[in-house]
């Protein structure tokens, strides 16, 4: 059944119109009808069935029905320290890292990272991604919204609350992951963009 993101108050018999993004996507994109069924999450937890009433280009409203306590979230909270790379690439991770249950995504500039973002443009990507992790969640199944922070400069990972147990991925880095004698709870992995990190940033 469809998903939709609606970050509005949803309570069991209310009627409401859904937001820009979600009217958009049903009624243009999936050309859905009065009667249909849909699945509203508000990216805090659980999820709740309604009945579409309305359809046209520019308004869609509801009725929502009773909240499914419903939560697919990973045991394992996990950190992504995300280099941040060109264009589709980045948006590939962050899709996937959503599906794959990540908990927090936080893209970061290094020496080789080949985007180069003033403050504006680092707004409007930040905006980008989180459009990308709000589909990946409606596509998954996950009714709580990942983390998604602003662009931070590798040095300032010091000044973040980062977990205890904390993994590097580095091509030719010569260590794998060796086995854990218990599965962490939470756990950091940092990675890079294209070219990897640079020598004096590991």
């Amino acid at each position: 059944m469809t998903r939709l993101y609606c970050p509005l108050p949803l309570s069991p018999g209310a009627e409401l119109e859904l937001p820009e993004r979600a009217t958009r996507h049903a009624a243009t994109v999936l050309r859905m009808r009065p009667g249909d069924e849909v699945i509203l999450f508000d990216g805090r937890g659980g999820e709740y069935p309604a009945e579409l009433l309305e359809v046209s280009r520019r308004r869609v409203r509801v009725r929502v029905g009773g909240q499914r306590a419903v939560e697919r979230e990973s045991s394992l909270r996990i950190t992504l320290l995300q280099g941040i790379s060109r264009g589709e690439r980045m948006d590939y991770t962050i899709q996937k890292a959503v599906e794959l249950g990540v908990g927090r995504i936080v893209p970061l500039t290094t020496r080789r990272c080949n985007v180069r973002l003033d403050d504006d443009r680092a707004r409007r990507r930040l905006e980008h991604w989180r459009g990308v992790v709000i589909s990946a969640c409606e596509q998954c199944g996950r009714n709580r919204l990942p983390e998604l922070t602003p662009v931070t400069p590798l040095p300032a990972l010091a000044e973040l609350e980062l977990p205890a147990r904390r993994m590097v991925l580095q091509a030719g880095g010569g260590r794998g992951l060796r086995p854990e004698p218990e599965c962490p709870v939470e756990v950091a992995v940092l990675t890079g963009p294209e070219g990897g990190f640079a020598p004096e940033e590991l």
